[in-house]
């Protein structure tokens, strides 16, 4: 006779053991049921009648070894996976369930969907890393009283456009975003532009929080200019919105995760639309911001909204968002700026102006103003020469590279051109 070998687990031969004791007399059946962890003596029973019927192997559970009702047709489990291998190979599981579940009819659960891609090797599970141990900050209570501001370089059109920087602006309060706006690169423009643009939305927020690039701080310590704030400071100052700066990035980590969440969702929505430059970007940049704010952003814990009133009219708005340059004058009344002389008009002599300081206002359009104690004044031009190159930071090198390429590249010679043709070829003169 052939001895039986049954596979068990620990739990089920503890269960044979019980019902063994159980049937012996030696315990009662609420001391099984207590030594087993169940609920109540009917159980007991049941467990009971399957050992005094069946042995041991009564205690296996019936199911083992069976195919679950539950389980997926690989039919339709290919049909799904052939989609996420055709439009979404490279998303996260979580992304990519919720594009399934949108547009294809998906019924599963995230974690069904990441252990077919990780089956399949378009997810892989990455391990955590040791973080370094920072300072827990609460989050503001009110919405508009800490805006934290980063740019963020990225190739955001996969090669379909130039690489550019997204500008992003993100309630500290909510995780909302406020204003999103692509920029050929990172500069005093761009987020005087963006601020433009979230006045007129929201109004004035009590604080912007930034890090320390040169475009928020004067960080030179020996830089004399004045009362060491750069052009975005002196805007800030003058609408009375605090300034504050991060000494690293975890420190302003609600848009620095927001920057690596748009790196990943926003691209590959911008494929999807089929988006290829910058002016379309911009264009679907709204569209997002509500989408993204419906699944991120979180209610504030006050209601009350801090956000003032912009006291200030549009001509007050465009002198304040632009550059600010002190100059002197001579005794003839005239300034230098970028090689070209200023002559300021005057109906009388002009006495009172000599040797006085003057502010000149340049929009990012090139355009300029000069005021003498808040009043603008009249002025001609003197063209003096060619302005000499200004100095390149490694934010804005490529785009200045990138408009050379392209202003050498507008003409070339036809082939049969004299600077193309050998000279013992040409016609004697």
């Amino acid at each position: 006779m052939t001895a039986e070998i049954l596979m068990m687990s620990i739990k089920e031969q503890e269960r044979a053991a019980v019902m063994q004791q159980l049937l012996d007399g030696v315990i009662k059946q609420r001391d099984a049921a207590k030594t087993l962890g169940l609920s109540s003596t009917r159980q007991v029973r049941n467990l009971a009648n399957n050992y005094r019927k069946y042995g041991a192997s009564g205690m296996i559970h019936g199911n083992r070894g069976k195919v679950s009702h539950r389980k997926i047709d690989d039919a339709e489990k290919q049909q799904f996976m052939a989609i996420v291998r055709q439009h979404y190979h490279d998303f996260r599981p979580a992304f990519a369930h919720e594009k399934l579940t949108e547009a294809h009819g998906f019924t599963y659960s995230v974690e069904t969907l990441r252990q077919w891609m990780i089956n399949d090797g378009l997810w892989t599970s990455k391990g955590k890393k040791h973080k370094r141990a920072f300072h827990m900050r609460q989050p503001r209570p009110r919405l508009g009283e800490l805006i934290q501001i980063d740019g963020s370089p990225h190739d955001w059109f996969e090669g379909r456009a130039a690489k550019c920087t997204l500008i992003v602006f993100i309630d500290d309060a909510t995780s909302k975003l406020m204003c999103l706006r692509f920029f050929p690169t990172e500069t005093t423009e761009a987020y005087m532009t963006c601020l433009r643009d979230y006045l007129q939305r929201y109004g004035k927020p009590a604080a912007l929080y930034s890090d320390r690039h040169s475009i928020f701080r004067v960080n030179k310590e020996d830089a004399m200019s004045g009362e060491q704030l750069t052009q975005f400071g002196r805007a800030l100052k003058s609408l009375d919105i605090e300034s504050i700066h991060a000494n690293t990035p975890q420190a302003k980590g609600r848009v620095e995760r927001a920057n690596q969440t748009l790196q990943d969702r926003l691209v590959k929505e911008m494929r999807l639309a089929g988006i290829s430059s910058m002016e379309e970007g911009n264009a679907f940049l709204d569209a997002y911001i509500e989408k993204h704010n419906t699944k991120f952003a979180k209610p504030p814990l006050s209601d009350v909204d801090a956000h003032r009133e912009v006291l200030h009219d549009d001509n007050e708005l465009d002198l304040i968002l632009c550059k600010h340059i002190s100059r002197k004058l001579s005794k003839n009344l005239t300034l230098q700026y970028r090689n070209t002389s200023y002559q300021i008009k005057t109906k009388n002599i002009g006495y009172a102006m000599r040797g006085a300081d003057v502010t000149l206002c340049e929009d990012f359009e090139g355009n300029i103003k000069i005021f003498y104690k808040g009043r603008q004044l009249d002025y001609q031009t003197f063209k003096r020469g060619e302005t000499p190159p200004s100095i390149v930071d490694e934010k804005n090198i490529n785009n200045i590279v990138n408009k050379a390429i392209t202003k050498q590249n507008k003409y070339k010679p036809s082939p049969n051109h004299i600077w193309r043709t050998p000279i013992n070829s040409q016609a004697p003169i």
